[in-house]
């Protein structure tokens, strides 16, 4: 979700920010960028704190961190440029999608909300659904199992090192969207867009037969 159906990824950063503030941390972008894009939460805070942060600690402060980031958003919900209308180009060729995030549950219902995605999903998957977070290969197994279909015949959509590891593992086919990282800074994937009018239902056929 986070830097494929929306370049949330700024909005991340002023929430961190704001959340760092207040016990005296100052994180860079470049850090951020590091440490921050497609990981969890439960990475991102043990990171900067530099001690685990777990259980009960990470549940207070991920509710936190992202109620600040859904106060700030909820104003500038935006997709991609294209990603709508290829998004239901997809459902009209027949196609199934499910959403796969390591967002907690409550960022998803915002965005997939107020973009009217919810009735298209066959998968609803957040950080809450799963044991292992990206790069483990979890919840895209999931999401093929809950589509019904073989992971070999899914096609990924990823901005980050993490969740293109965690397609790649799957051993699904991985699309990068240069939202948040170049091409160089990502593992190898099998198609780079900058956003969602570089692509077809086409090309995603071709993809899955290749």
């Amino acid at each position: 979700m986070d830097g494929v159906i929306c370049h949330t990824n700024p909005f991340h950063s002023i929430a961190f920010q704001q959340f760092f503030a207040k016990r005296n941390l100052q994180p860079t972008e470049e850090e951020f960028a590091e440490h921050m894009y497609g990981k969890s939460n439960s990475y991102i805070m043990s990171h900067f704190f530099e001690r685990k942060i777990e259980g009960k600690e990470l549940l207070e402060l991920e509710e936190e961190k992202e109620g600040l980031f859904r106060e700030i958003y909820q104003y500038h919900v935006d997709p991609i440029t294209g990603f709508l209308e290829f998004f239901h180009q997809l459902h009209s060729n027949g196609f199934k999608t499910g959403v796969a995030t390591s967002a907690p549950m409550a960022n998803l219902e915002l965005i997939a909300g107020k973009l009217d995605l919810f009735p298209y999903f066959g998968s609803v998957l957040a950080s809450e659904n799963v044991t292992k977070h990206k790069p483990d290969p979890e919840v895209y197994l999931k999401s093929a199992d809950n589509l019904k279909v073989m992971p070999k015949d899914c096609v990924v959509f990823e901005d980050s090192f993490s969740g293109i590891t965690a397609g790649l593992k799957a051993g699904m086919k991985v699309v990068a969207v240069l939202s948040s990282h170049t091409k160089e800074e990502l593992p190898k994937s099998d198609l780079y867009i900058q956003n969602y009018n570089e692509i077809t239902v086409e090309m995603v056929s071709e993809i899955l037969n290749s």
